[in-house]
């Protein structure tokens, strides 16, 4: 029996033809988010606690919710509610068995990035 002929191919073709979609990216937003939800809840809560146990403890946490960092943190977290509202709601749409072809499922991602970055701005010129 003759020696089958070994045939060089990449270890991971799809890693070479694969491209990301929005849809994809929307879905691992969606996760992110929720688990960003969880640090801005938390820098919120220990702020609120803090002014329960002295006026030290809320000095020192008022200190790190109103410094740049905490700035960011609440900026990313109201970013992430409205990114995971706009994104359930969309996903609202997709149970109802609505927008599941490709080119709409598209434009329902920008639509939320699009629509949470907007909300996220006029949430900040509100407060």
């Amino acid at each position: 029996m003759s020696e089958a002929k070994r045939v060089e191919r990449p270890l991971s073709p799809h890693l070479q033809i694969y491209r990301w979609h929005i849809p994809m990216l929307t879905s691992i937003l969606t996760r992110l988010t929720g688990h960003a939800l969880v640090a801005g809840v938390m820098l919120g809560v220990a702020w609120l606690l803090s002014a329960t146990i002295s006026d030290e403890a809320f000095e020192t946490m008022n200190s790190i919710a109103t410094c740049w960092f905490g700035d960011l943190v609440f900026t990313g977290t109201a970013w992430a509610v409205w990114y995971h509202l706009l994104a359930g709601v969309r996903h609202l749409y997709y149970d109802a068995g609505k927008g599941l072809d490709i080119p709409t499922a598209e434009k329902l991602g920008w639509g939320v990035i699009i629509g949470s970055v907007v909300l996220t701005v006029l949430t900040i010129l509100a407060v």
